[in-house]
């Protein structure tokens, strides 16, 4: 059977490309087809027999990629994968994947982080397309996106979304049912691999943008002296400027962490922050706990699938400096069951990925 994926295109790696990368060691012989990769954003993770489109010879990327979304439909129509059995596409909301030609006998199966968010509604990493100078440019393609991202959205034989959050979007937006599957996560074993050595600080690992609320938890550290430390790139103009603030008396930023540091990370702090207002899933939340660690999440999205109150987490309900203080307040008073937490979250590990996705693919061919 010869398969293909395909991905939106590869810059800095996050929660989408570790999934293509769990997709690619299921099928190491596939190609991945993308609109362009920028390898030298990657760090420690590799991507193997990447296929850019010839979006990769337009002028200024990568700083112009959101810029040229209004081509991204054309990037994909021009990848011709008739001759492939199955083509597994990998929807990060960022472009238009789902265009790819495909013959008769293909089977067009797509993994859905989010349908594109910018234009549904939901708040995004980059604010240029709400500048005046923009708005009507915006609202043209928009609408032109909007009907293109319908029409795609009708091609695949199945829908898989990362969330019941997500599935519930696939659902409002294109009018298709959708098969849940969790994205993969590695459970350590911590008995025979890493120490835990909890110490007196609370944890944010994430890329540096604004969707992330990140400003909220460095006020309220700074207001109420619990420390904090922040690890991540920035990305973009925005994500430097937010990374600038991070700082305070009892306030560290750590730039961007190694595998190696961001374990040690997970293994020392004594909670993680998660503060996403429409998170499309709480995969961020889901790494601190298989170390162990509790999380202090806003409710709301993705979280609600992998937070259960008091048990692994706490939330909190306004995006406020005084709001998160309670919260770290009552997170301070429980009681944390460590093998509990842990436990929680095995439903997300990486055999699952495979195994259903493996079931996916046999009962399409």
């Amino acid at each position: 059977m010869k398969i293909a994926l395909v991905h939106d295109y590869f810059k800095e790696i996050g929660g989408a490309e570790r999934v293509l990368m769990a997709l690619q060691e299921m099928f190491p012989e596939a190609p991945v087809y993308t609109a362009y990769a920028f390898p030298k954003f990657w760090g420690e993770f590799k991507i193997n027999n990447v296929i850019e489109s010839w979006g990769k010879y337009l002028p200024f990327l990568p700083k112009f990629i959101s810029y040229y979304t209004i081509l991204s439909p054309l990037f994909f129509m021009s990848f011709d994968l008739s001759e492939y059995d199955l083509v597994i596409v990998s929807q990060t909301g960022g472009y238009f994947p789902n265009g790819v030609k495909i013959g008769p006998k293909t089977k067009l199966v797509t993994y859905c982080h989010t349908p594109p968010r910018f234009l549904y509604g939901y708040e995004t990493a980059t604010k240029e397309r709400n500048k005046w100078y923009w708005r009507p440019i915006s609202a043209i393609a928009n609408h032109i996106l909007l009907m293109v991202d319908f029409a795609f959205a009708q091609r695949p034989h199945l829908f898989i979304a990362n969330s019941k959050n997500v599935a519930e979007r696939i659902s409002k937006f294109y009018r298709r049912e959708s098969v849940v599957i969790y994205p993969p996560i590695e459970i350590p074993n911590l008995k025979s691999q890493i120490p835990i050595n909890r110490k007196d600080y609370y944890l944010i690992v994430s890329r540096i943008i604004g969707t992330k609320n990140i400003d909220v938890a460095v006020a309220a550290a700074n207001k109420y002296g619990f420390k904090l430390k922040v690890a991540g790139r920035p990305i973009n103009k925005a994500g430097e400027e937010i990374a600038a603030r991070i700082k305070g008396k009892t306030v560290e930023y750590l730039g961007e962490v190694s595998d190696q540091e961001r374990t040690r990370l997970f293994s020392e702090a004594k909670g993680f922050l998660a503060l996403e207002t429409d998170a499309d899933f709480g995969m961020s939340t889901i790494e601190p706990m298989a170390f162990g660690m509790p999380v202090i999440a806003f409710r709301g999205g993705g979280y609600l699938e992998t937070v259960v109150e008091n048990k692994n987490g706490v939330f909190f309900d306004e995006l406020t400096p005084e709001t998160l203080q309670k919260a770290v307040d009552k997170f301070e008073r429980i009681k944390w069951d460590r093998k509990y937490i842990i436990n929680s979250v095995k439903k997300f590990s990486k055999e699952n990925f495979v195994k259903k996705i493996k079931e996916v693919v046999t009962n399409i061919i």
